[in-house]
């Protein structure tokens, strides 16, 4: 709704010609009393009236008691093309805003909403300056004078289209915000959470309600300056051009909980105001964990496979069975482990043959001067593989602990996760294969035990054919 000139009042003379709707000219009522200095006292009031109306985002006119076009804004005159000196002053729509077969029927359907109570809703077809038919959607209320009897009406309209463009973006906000089969979560300048749906909700373990207004930081405990580094270049800069994937750890009753969020982001600002003014930012993510992990553990191994492979291809012209079963050892360590020792089994003792340098990455070599015996304590995870004939895993507890749990073990000073694989050929324990990672690194895992194995079964069957021509 707006006023029909930025300046003056609302009801001045209508266009010159006759439109067929009746002697265009000033609305009905008498002229404002001449104030002081013979100006109306109504001026200031008609200039902020103008003001108001010409400022509003919805096309409206009115009409007098008559039937009379009193008001006609600016959003009337731009969905039109008819200005308000063209449109103030005529009799209803017909000859110019509507054609005259519709003119009658328009004209009764407005006039109606004097006498009907609360608002009244209609479409019509009107016409353009230009001559072209538009489709709107009508919002008609009587308007009743200080003796309570029907003064005239008031009618705001828009173009259909418009208006359902309007309802499908109010239905699919809604429909994200809540029961969208991906989380939704919108956040204000301060990167707090205003709005998050059910899925969001779930994803960050908490209700929707207890999220709103706390900081992200404690929601995720590891991955949050990535989150909050993207949503402030995205309040900066605008959404990035592709969807990230974001690795987080959330903080859960359950405990601690690794996370891949694939995530996309949008700047939100006003539409009500010329220049854009930020509101925040749209956060849409789903997890995509099990993906990954499955994505990552294929290509694990593909890669383990391809090593086993070109090892085995090594191995076989190596004429030292000892030299073979290094080489293997050298391929398997490839992206698994950081340290390998090899112990083998000199009766009740194990005896260290081959290792990695332990103070920096290397090959595996065999021991300087030979073999020295293992001065392992028992209960040793490396006795255990032997008692147990099966594989052994362990890790050291966090802090300054990791690095005295290695030095008792007698393994490298900056090893904090193990695994001890048995070497069996021919129904017989030969020894232990240990691999050692850095704390940096996670711990050995199932799928890790098993390739483990692998790669203790081919050293073995080398370790076995080297003892036996040795003793040849």
């Amino acid at each position: 709704m707006g006023a029909s000139r930025s300046s003056g009042t609302t009801d001045e003379i209508g266009p010159d010609e006759d439109s067929g709707g009746g002697r265009p000219g000033r609305s009905a009522g008498p002229p404002p009393p001449a104030g002081p200095g013979g100006a109306p006292e109504a001026s200031a009031g008609s200039e902020l009236l103008a003001a108001l109306l010409d400022g509003m985002d919805a096309a409206l006119c009115a009409f007098d008691a008559a039937g009379t076009v009193t008001h006609w804004n600016r959003e009337a005159e731009r969905i039109l093309g008819w200005s308000a000196r063209e449109a103030v002053g005529r009799a209803g729509f017909a000859g110019w805003a509507v054609r005259r077969s519709d003119a009658e029927e328009v004209r009764t359907r407005l006039m109606s909403a004097m006498d009907a109570p609360g608002r009244q809703v209609h479409e019509f077809a009107l016409l353009r300056k230009d001559g072209g038919r538009v489709l709107v959607r009508t919002q008609s209320a009587g308007v009743r004078g200080a003796d309570g009897k029907p003064a005239g009406l008031y009618c705001a309209f828009s173009e259909v289209h418009a208006r359902i463009d309007l309802e499908r973006a109010i239905a699919l906000s809604e429909a994200l915000l809540e029961d969208a089969s991906w989380g939704v979560v919108l956040v204000d300048v301060d990167l707090r959470p205003t709005v998050a749906n059910a899925y969001a909700a779930r994803a960050l373990g908490g209700g929707r309600t207890a999220l709103l207004g706390r900081p992200l930081g404690e929601l995720v405990v590891q991955g949050v300056e990535e989150l909050e580094a993207a949503l402030h270049h995205v309040l900066a800069e605008g959404a990035p051009s592709a969807p990230a994937e974001l690795w987080v750890t959330l903080r859960t009753a359950e405990g601690e909980r690794r996370r891949c969020w694939r995530s996309g982001f949008l700047r939100l600002a006003s539409p009500l105001t010329e220049e854009p003014v930020p509101l925040g930012a749209g956060w849409l993510f789903r997890d995509v964990t099990a993906a990954k992990l499955a994505e990552q553990e294929a290509d694990r191994q593909r890669f383990r496979t391809s090593q086993l492979h070109r090892a085995a291809r090594t191995a076989s012209e190596c004429e030292d069975p000892m030299e073979a079963a290094t080489s293997l050892l050298d391929f398997a360590l490839a992206g698994f482990a950081d340290h390998v020792l090899v112990d083998l089994a000199a009766g009740e003792r194990l005896v260290r043959t081959a290792a990695t340098p332990s103070d920096a990455p290397g090959p595996c070599l065999p021991v300087f001067g030979g073999a020295v015996p293992a001065r392992y304590d028992p209960g040793h995870p490396a006795l255990q593989a032997v008692e147990r004939t099966g594989t052994v895993r362990t890790s050291a507890g966090a802090g300054n602990a990791a690095q005295a749990w290695a030095t008792e073990r007698r393994w490298p000073r900056d090893a904090a996760h193990a695994l001890c694989a048995v070497l069996r050929s021919r129904g017989r324990t030969l020894g232990v294969l240990t691999f050692l990672r850095a704390a940096n690194r996670a711990a050995f895992e199932r799928p890790d035990a098993v390739y483990a194995e692998t790669v203790a079964a081919r050293v073995a069957g080398a370790v076995d054919l080297a003892q036996v021509t040795a003793g040849a």
